[in-house]
């Protein structure tokens, strides 16, 4: 069976309604949705780092019970775990704050097996953080050699706006490494200042991969691809609880689309047909409108029972 591979952050993320702690939740970007890849019965590894501490413990059994190897989590044996304090507002969507305490990060993990089609999914601030960059990267070029499909998040925050010359290089060669891209208005309008799918796609995106995918919060995803192809999907309007998960659940809808499908890496290479991409992308707005309907930053498992492969 095709593995996925997931390389990011992990926090607890204590989510606060009218100012008032309503859950604490395990989260990160990309964890969240490798938790939802385990909940539907996909073959997951996720490489991270915590601290030895109660968080960082829950962090590893949430991992295990959800199906997803741990063995690649790096434990630093004098730091806290991170915290994110979530606040939703009066739509659900959520402002952050973040603490964290790993004075001595240097991410050293033993690189899980690698096979050609499986999948990595890779972004936030995490892809770019100059302390682990060299460990990040290294993985990253070694999946890609050994015929992975590597799937960049861009996910960047407001609150390192101020970093964005910094990180440049780092964030240019994701887009290289990468074998499909995907960003949110608000990573562009942080990173470059743009907030127009095509402007961002010709100017930012096409040199290095031509496989992008656009999404608003509640607009319309917009995909930019192969030959021109240009295609708008409309969001299904959902009532909300939380939209913390969304657009790392979109991911993983996204590619669990690709392993129900059959789509490898030579697909994607030669170009999607349009039908491909609507099947797929189908599938990373019915991950993504799940998540929204509860607190969790994952799939419920009812849904993700419903979504196993034979």
């Amino acid at each position: 069976m095709r593995k996925v591979i997931g390389i990011g952050e992990t926090v607890l993320d204590i989510i606060f309604k009218n100012d008032e702690p309503i859950g604490a939740v395990p989260g990160g970007s990309v964890f969240n949705g490798i938790i939802s890849l385990g909940r539907a019965g996909i073959n997951t590894t996720f490489i991270s780092e915590t601290g030895n501490d109660r968080v960082g413990q829950r962090i590893i059994s949430f991992l295990k019970e959800n199906g997803v190897n741990a063995d690649s989590i790096n434990v630093y044996p004098e730091s806290k775990s991170p915290i994110s304090l979530a606040f939703l507002d009066d739509s659900n969507d959520a402002d952050y704050i973040f603490y964290k305490d790993h004075p001595h990060d240097r991410l050293d993990f033993a690189y899980p097996a690698v096979e050609a089609d499986d999948i990595v999914m890779f972004g936030s601030y995490y892809a770019v953080n100059p302390v682990i960059r060299p460990q990040v990267a290294g993985f990253l070029d070694y999946a890609r050699q050994r015929g992975a499909i590597l799937y960049y998040d861009v996910n960047y925050r407001a609150s390192h706006r101020s970093e964005v010359m910094r990180l440049t290089a780092n964030l240019l060669e994701n887009l290289e490494m990468a074998d499909i891209v995907r960003g949110s208005s608000e990573d562009f309008e942080v990173l470059f200042g743009k907030s127009d799918p095509d402007a961002i796609y010709r100017s930012q995106i096409a040199f290095y991969t031509k496989k992008f995918i656009f999404t608003q919060g509640g607009k319309p995803v917009e995909l930019r691809a192969d030959g021109g192809l240009r295609k708008q999907y409309p969001v299904v309007e959902t009532p909300t609880v939380s939209t913390i998960g969304a657009g790392d659940n979109f991911n993983a809808g996204f590619v669990y689309g690709l392993i129900k499908y059959g789509i490898t890496r030579e697909n994607i290479e030669a170009g999607l047909t349009p039908e491909q991409w609507d099947m797929v992308i189908a599938e990373a707005q019915e991950f993504a409108a799940n998540v929204c309907k509860s607190i969790g930053n994952s799939i419920d498992e009812s849904f993700g029972q419903s979504k196993r492969l034979a």
